[in-house]
């Protein structure tokens, strides 16, 4: 039987196994799907089971996107333009890692109809699915995009990838259209961001990329400041539909019941 898993630190978060599984037993695979927590020193040993056949795909998250590409034999192209990778797979004997979080972004928010076209867009946070995110905005033509992180020279390196990047001091708020948390502060439901919004006033868009829990402290703050708030359930069910595509090599469905069975959690 194959064997798929998701990495990471924590973990505990992760519908990864959840849907994987669903699309397996719906396509009647001979597969299994599960989530294992690391440490980066395993990192290495963890690829390695690939190259063996002991495991035939890895799911990447927090906070290894970045930190597991030296294991890697090759990029894709996204993988490349990003740093980033969430999708490991073998082909032609090499180890190949790939990004599917860019076009899962993308994706997500085409799909809630939402016209990002000329926007203003605020990323918090500058950890490794970030570079995919500005990918993904510039690609769809916002005007602006401003990034504030805890760690200032984290935010700074971004403008390696991209020079017009707009790095901002950790708490500074510029007018906007969008703000997205990208950092991993909403994992546990006591946590929240702090930096004040509350001057920003409504008619904002309050993304998250996290999607369990399903209303983060940050999506609650957006609320209740009169704005439309949406989470990172429709991104993280796009980045799985192509990883998804890539290992099996069939196109699984997305349709009401698959939002159901990660919302029945």
């Amino acid at each position: 039987m194959k064997k798929y898993i998701v990495i990471g630190n924590p973990i505990e978060h992760s519908l990864s196994p959840k849907l994987h599984n669903y699309w397996i037993k719906k396509n009647n695979i001979e597969a299994i799907y599960d989530k294992q927590k690391i440490n980066e020193d395993e990192l290495e040993n963890i690829v390695s089971k690939i190259r063996i056949n002991e495991i035939q795909g890895i799911n990447v998250t927090v906070p290894f996107k970045n930190k597991i590409i030296p294991y890697l034999d090759q990029l894709s192209i996204e993988a490349e333009s990003t740093k980033s990778v969430n999708t490991i797979y073998m082909k032609n004997q090499l180890i190949i890692g790939h990004n599917t979080d860019m076009g899962g972004f993308e994706l997500g928010l085409r799909k809630i109809n939402y016209d990002i076209a000329g926007k203003k867009i605020l990323i918090l946070g500058a950890g490794g699915v970030v570079p995919s995110i500005i990918f993904a905005l510039y690609k769809m033509k916002v005007s602006k995009i401003y990034v504030s992180n805890r760690t200032k020279e984290k935010a700074e390196k971004l403008k390696n990838l991209f020079k017009e990047l707009n790095v901002l001091d950790w708490g500074d708020v510029p007018e906007f259209d969008m703000i997205i948390n990208a950092t991993s502060v909403g994992l546990n439901n006591n946590e929240k961001i702090n930096i004040d919004l509350s001057k920003i006033g409504n008619n904002k868009f309050f993304y998250d990329i996290i999607y369990n829990p399903e209303e983060t402290n940050f999506l609650k703050t957006g609320k209740s400041l009169g704005n439309r708030v949406e989470n990172g359930k429709l991104m993280f069910i796009y980045q799985a539909h192509q990883a998804f595509t890539i290992w099996h090599k069939l196109m699984p469905e997305i349709n009401d019941e698959v939002i159901n069975v990660l919302r029945n959690d």
